[in-house]
């Protein structure tokens, strides 16, 4: 589980209920459908007039993929299982590691490791993994343009509420107490429009961000290492270009652990 996410989203339902009753403001005062259905409909309205039916058919992934870890492996594993497939190539030649290919999970890596196995081309090895981490790239960055979008509309449909909720505040001119609670009402969508939009879709969107730069930086390692392997290249060279994409922090632990 992403506990960040949890956190997060924990630390922004607390800090606006908190900061409500601190500010005097009744709970109570959330309770307004109207003003919900003008935020979370408008939204999600929004999103199904902005994106194709395939595009908005991802966002339960999404939502998925924000409360789960990351499902790649550690970069520190990658670089011992890179070494040990070296040493394999290095002592029984390149074909040995098709016994290797089924206990590989990542498909990526898979299919990479395979076309080096078949004898295939180091250009066109590289040129396939590449268009495969671009295209990839692509489809990230348009699945989380969905809560990018939804941020950007929230607010504003928090402010076509207020003002939706000013105009029925205006028929009760004549009564001091039903004006005052139209008003409160009316800047409750602005409340949820705000919430919504910078507390949690755009937060989102960057989560997705972030999740798909790591599993970017991740795959271009499993590209390296695996044209490394058909270059023939030993294990300590493989090891030594590998731990490129690892943080200096963190490579004496990785060294460490492999003595």
């Amino acid at each position: 589980m992403e506990k960040s996410t949890v956190i997060g989203l924990a630390m922004g339902i607390v800090s606006v209920f908190v900061g409500m009753i601190l500010k005097g403001a009744p709970l109570s005062a959330l309770n307004n459908p109207a003003a919900f259905l003008i935020i979370i409909g408008g939204t999600v309205s929004c999103i199904f007039i902005g994106f194709p039916m395939e595009t908005v058919a991802k966002a339960p992934t999404l939502f998925k993929l924000l409360m789960k870890g990351n499902a790649e492996g550690g970069k520190g594993d990658l670089v011992k299982q890179f070494i040990e497939l070296s040493q394999l190539a290095r002592r029984e030649g390149i074909l040995a590691l098709e016994g290797k290919v089924g206990e590989i999970e990542d498909p990526f890596f898979k299919n990479g490791l395979s076309m080096v196995i078949d004898g295939m081309d180091p250009t066109f090895v590289s040129d396939v993994l590449d268009a495969e981490l671009a295209v990839m790239e692509e489809r990230h960055a348009e699945a989380r343009s969905i809560f990018t979008q939804a941020g950007t509309y929230a607010p504003t449909l928090g402010v076509l509420g207020a003002v939706v909720g000013l105009i029925a505040a205006l028929g009760n001119l004549n009564d001091i107490d039903k004006l005052g609670h139209s008003i409160a009402a009316a800047f409750v969508a602005t409340i949820l429009g705000i919430f919504t939009g910078y507390v949690l879709w755009l937060p989102f969107a960057n989560k997705l961000k972030v999740k798909s730069a790591a599993e970017i930086a991740h795959k271009r390692m499993i590209i390296e290492g695996i044209l490394s392997l058909q270059a023939g290249d030993s294990p300590t060279a493989i090891e030594a270009k590998l731990m490129v994409f690892i943080p200096q922090s963190e490579r004496d632990a990785i060294k460490g652990s492999e003595e």
